[in-house]
């Protein structure tokens, strides 16, 4: 069975005027030497350093040259510690404080959502010439670049524990193979300084999102990677970034602080680049999909934990929850001509990521093939003539109990309040799509992937997307979808449908 759930959509566009002549400093004199940004008239980021408030003040230089602000980073310049975790927690579970319901209640629309009359007219004055009617933050109320409520605080924190692992990822596989190794997968210098400059890009925003939080801000950590080769390699990245992307996209609307919001859409602008070029790299069709996904901070922070082993004393902690992993025992294999034929062994992680197994026959490996359709070297586009994964396609899963320690310092819980698993949830593009769950023995399952289109033109199961374990299949979408994870089971996993 397949319980389909679409969204109707109303694209309306937005024309932003930005003046970018003049740079924006800090005041008023104080700061955090160590790790935040300093008074200059150079610094674009208003934030918070000890618990002061930074707005945003425009500075007029001329000549038009001022110092760079320094940035919160931890470059090394020798090698870091990387490695599963083999200490004994001090603290164990997600922070937390009472909660006050298990669930969220359904409820009807806000009565004013749709009172608006959608006619093309003007239906109130303009506040200035050209200057519509509504819209949030534009009173002329000056920015404040500080999280507003504790839903902001743990978004932005999830978000900066995202870009430290991106940023140790990066130089790590820079650190870890050769340049042999790089050009045997087809990566050239020129490669190579293209994933440098992605590290950099993570400084920023360790940086914008540092200052936003200010001194209690998540710092680094050291992690623990399941790759091999280059060819892994970059298929991690690829998946890694794709739930960062996501996970942002999943909270953004809903911040109360829209400043925070505004300078997030821009560095997670960049991370969605990030993330097609992994797909470059993999071999893939770069951009298969009309919409990207987003998805809740606990599914993130799902995908996540396990890949952080440990982290500074005293550390942040974050509220989300970490749910059961569900592993893919079929996980389409990119590196494969036929990429849907797989068994177990092509995926070398069970938690919830499957990066591909690169160690395989190279009768059925697709690199450096020279028939098209068939090779999946590194290129700015590949088309497949056998897809990764196809409507109908039997999946078969596997999913943990929950209890089992993970995250950082395995000071986190996987959890669970759903009842026994009953479908497979599909979230990828707009859609939440429900087929049934077949079990075939304990922690075990099978299921029919769906035949479901975002819009006639676009398979919605495609590219890199999600799937859930759940006990009902509860109708959401983009905007409320954290509304499933009382009913989540297990996952989410990564699912390389295209």
């Amino acid at each position: 069975m397949v319980r389909r759930h679409f969204i109707s959509v109303l694209l309306i566009l937005v024309s932003l005027a930005a003046t970018l002549a003049v740079p924006v400093s800090l005041h008023p004199d104080t700061t955090d030497s160590d790790y935040f940004v300093t008074e200059t008239t150079n610094t674009h980021f208003p934030g918070t350093v000890n618990s002061k408030t930074y707005y945003a003040q425009t500075v007029t230089t001329d000549p038009a040259t001022v110092p760079a602000p320094p940035v919160r980073s931890s470059q090394f310049t020798g090698p870091t510690s990387h490695g599963p975790y083999s200490g004994t927690p001090t603290t164990t579970g997600a922070l937390s404080t009472a909660a006050l319901a298990k669930t969220i209640p359904a409820l009807p629309p806000n009565p004013t959502a749709t009172t608006y009359i959608r006619d093309g007219k003007l239906h109130a004055p303009e506040p200035i010439p050209y200057e519509p009617a509504g819209g949030l933050g534009t009173n002329g109320t000056e920015p404040v670049y500080t999280p507003h409520s504790d839903f902001d605080y743990e978004s932005l924190a999830l978000a900066l524990y995202q870009e430290w692992i991106e940023l140790d990822l990066f130089h790590n596989g820079l650190a870890t193979f050769s340049v042999a190794d790089f050009e045997a997968a087809g990566l050239t210098a020129e490669d190579r300084f293209l994933i440098e400059f992605m590290a950099d890009q993570e400084v920023g925003h360790a940086t914008l999102i540092s200052n936003m939080l200010g001194a209690a801000a998540p710092r680094q950590c050291t992690y623990n990677y399941p790759f091999q080769t280059v060819r892994e390699y970059n298929d991690f990245c690829m998946k890694l970034t794709r739930w960062g992307e996501s996970g942002v996209y999943g909270f953004l609307n809903h911040l109360d602080s829209r400043e925070a919001g505004q300078l997030l859409l821009q560095s997670i602008s960049t991370e969605a680049r990030q993330q097609m070029i992994f797909r470059q790299f993999d071999g893939l069709f770069p951009m298969p999909v009309w919409f990207e996904t987003g998805i809740p901070q606990s599914w993130a922070w799902t995908l996540l934990a396990p890949f952080i082993s440990e982290c500074p004393i005293n550390q942040t902690r974050l509220a989300w929850q970490n749910f059961p992993a569900l592993n893919l025992l079929n996980q389409p294999n990119p590196a494969r001509i036929d990429g849907s034929n797989v068994t177990a062994e092509d995926h070398i992680d069970s938690e919830g990521t499957g990066t591909l197994n690169s160690t395989i026959p190279a009768s059925d490996a697709c690199f450096n093939k020279t028939v098209v359709g068939e090779n999946c070297s590194p290129g700015i586009s590949r088309n497949r003539s056998m897809p990764l994964s196809y409507a109908g396609r039997q999946v078969y899963l596997s999913w943990e109990s929950p209890g089992k320690p993970i995250g950082p310092n395995n000071s986190y819980t996987t959890f669970t309040s759903a009842g026994t698993p009953k479908y497979v949830m599909w979230v990828t593009q707009l859609n939440a799509t429900y087929s049934s769950l077949k079990v075939t023995g304990k922690n075990m399952g099978m299921t029919i992937q769906p035949n479901v289109s975002t819009y006639a033109g676009d398979p919605a199961i495609n590219g890199t997307m999600y799937i859930a374990l759940t006990d009902t299949d509860l109708a959401v979408t983009p905007f409320n979808l954290s509304m499933i994870n009382p009913h989540v089971a297990a996952g989410p996993a990564l699912y390389q449908a295209g």
